[in-house]
């Protein structure tokens, strides 16, 4: 079995077991920082771990949900591991929740994963293969201005006083998941994700390549991509977006930088 049809079977496996334990009725605890973690994130953690493992027990492993072994760092390829990409979303019955998989080989992710059980969606991506909404091939879309353009993000974030410039008038929609935002740009139904926060890599990896792989921009506000597997596994922001929304985007955040 190749690393895409790995990634895929075990992706729909814990999102069903994910949604299982939900309706059974979740087990809720608190992470530093008041980050909520139920048993369904621990559960669909370990079924992907041993899933995975077993079958390429020479890759390392990044999760959420399991202590960072730095032994990581010597692997040239190494899982990087969401269960549960928007657990509030996952916690509140909202749909916007997804498991996300990738492969890393080096810095970069090859292989990615995003499953949303609760839309019956699933984005895969390999390295120079394109990008596919369950099998059909999809692109990121056209738009070449800010005004009236679709934006993942919170509403709030974009009618902040603080911002130098203020944003145009967007259509703004949350989707709790970051994963399920940057798949959304991916496939067209929106026109940029931008979080001007710092992210984890598993947050990130799987979305990053379906994106990329479907035509977007998808990096931090300085404009940089991401690189992953590194000691510390967080981006600085997300910004991902149609190609020619890119330098309207970054001109807007890039004060920002030195504060991350």
């Amino acid at each position: 079995m190749d690393d895409l049809a790995l990634l895929l079977d075990a992706a729909r496996e814990a999102g069903e077991l994910a949604g299982k334990l939900r309706r059974q009725g979740l087990e809720i605890e608190y992470k530093a920082g008041n980050s909520p973690v139920t048993n369904a994130d621990l559960a669909a953690d370990r079924l992907l771990k041993e899933r995975l493992l077993t079958a390429r027990p020479n890759y390392g492993w990044l999760s959420e949900e399991t202590a960072d072994d730095p032994a990581r760092l010597a692997q040239q390829r190494i899982f990087v591991v969401d269960p549960i990409d928007g657990t509030r979303a996952f916690l509140n019955d909202r749909p916007w929740w997804a498991v996300s998989v990738a492969v890393v080989d080096g810095e970069r992710p090859v292989t990615g994963v995003v499953f949303a059980p609760e839309v019956g969606e699933t984005y895969a991506a390999h390295a120079g293969q394109g990008a596919t909404l369950d099998g059909e091939a999809i692109r990121v879309g056209g738009r070449e201005t800010l005004e009236a353009c679709r934006m993942a993000g919170d509403p709030n974030l974009f009618r902040h006083p603080s911002w130098p410039t203020p944003w145009p008038e967007m259509q703004v929609e949350a989707r709790n998941s970051t994963a399920y935002r940057m798949c959304l740009v991916a496939g067209g139904q929106f026109d940029a994700a931008v979080a001007p926060v710092a992210k984890h890599d598993w947050d990130l990896a799987a979305a990053d390549l379906i994106a990329t792989e479907a035509g977007a921009f998808v990096g931090d506000h300085h404009g940089q991509t991401f690189r992953y597997n590194r000691p510390k596994p967080v981006q600085a922001s997300l910004v991902c977006c149609a190609p020619a929304l890119t330098p309207l985007i970054l001109d807007r955040v890039r004060h920002i930088g030195s504060a991350n």
